[in-house]
């Protein structure tokens, strides 16, 4: 049997659909399997992240051939899958979760701490900008876009004093970087973060339960509780939400916080819920952010993101 993958050609996206076809086989060593790279508009588009107003920027054009057959599944960044997906289409498999850190890259070993006064620091990311600018507001932080190796490439020539990334692209691609890890006390991960999401079509039975042999189901739980809140509250790129869940035998304990985009103020709330019930968990933990006011910081977030990718 031989099976087409869809997924994005860049190395972090090949490295990562190659590791899900090494543990596919572990299961089906007789089965064969092809990847087809697919160009999406986030590979073409090259505004920085927070400012494309268009949810699904790098899964709608491989959703799109899953769905009409030109391949069989695709292999996602689950924080690149938005809530709602094509009609016909489910995420069937979520592999074991990596290490859900973000991480500071610097030329010379610094870390968030000891990096001098007015470093320059490049992010894609909305809510990592605001995270290193309530830590330290006398760095500056700048909008920066390209791939893994593009933006490391930028601290070692001197372009940038240090970017944030997330750990978990560094380790699927095998990089001898140093870094320093960012605590989740500070540094609260986009919902998803460190996660694969495979996408199937609905009704191909044969390929979900090929799939399942490789879900983690722990991962799928803290998936499905943080998305829940994403859902809820309809965080992304543009928006700065983190947001972790932790499950244990019996019970999740999950943790949202929530920016307004200058970083002065927060809201930050912690509950526990039934391991069992990730998604009710999720909703009302949304329901709660909304109601400690929410929608009051998040007020003033487009003039300020405006003024942010002037820099």
């Amino acid at each position: 049997m031989k099976y087409k993958i869809g997924t994005r050609g860049s190395k972090l996206s090949l490295a990562q659909t190659n590791w899900v076809i090494s543990e596919l086989q572990k299961h089906n060593p007789d089965t064969e399997f092809e990847i087809i790279t697919i160009k999406t508009k986030g590979d073409t588009d090259e505004r920085p992240l927070f400012t494309i107003d268009q949810k699904g920027i790098f899964e709608k054009e491989i959703d799109r051939a899953v769905a009409e057959k030109e391949v069989d599944f695709a292999v996602h960044s689950l924080k690149d899958v938005p809530s709602e997906i094509a009609e016909g289409l489910t995420i069937a498999c979520i592999p074991k979760r990596e290490i859900i850190n973000d991480v500071l890259i610097t030329q010379d070993g610094s870390n968030l701490k000891s990096i001098h006064s007015g470093a320059i620091i490049g992010t894609s990311s909305l809510r990592r900008a605001v995270q290193i600018s309530r830590q330290r507001s006398d760095l500056v932080v700048k909008p920066v876009r390209g791939n893994i190796e593009t933006r490391i490439k930028k601290v070692m020539d001197g372009r940038l004093d240090g970017i944030v990334l997330a750990h978990a692209g560094i380790s699927r691609l095998g990089l001898d970087t140093k870094f320093s890890i960012l605590s989740t006390d500070h540094f609260p991960p986009s919902p998803g973060q460190g996660a694969l999401a495979i996408v199937s079509r609905l009704n191909d039975s044969e390929i979900i339960s090929m799939l399942k042999k490789i879900e983690d189901s722990k991962s799928r739980k803290e998936i499905e509780a943080e998305r829940a809140l994403s859902d809820y509250v309809d965080s992304g790129c543009r928006f700065p939400v983190g947001a972790l869940a932790k499950a244990d035998t019996e019970t999740m304990k999950l943790i949202v916080a929530a920016y307004s985009v200058d970083g002065k103020k927060s809201i930050i709330i912690e509950r526990e819920g039934d391991i069992d019930e990730p998604k009710n968990l999720g909703r009302d933990l949304g329901i709660e952010l909304k109601n400690s006011g929410i929608e009051e910081i998040a007020s003033n977030w487009r003039e300020k993101l405006e003024e942010w990718n002037q820099k």
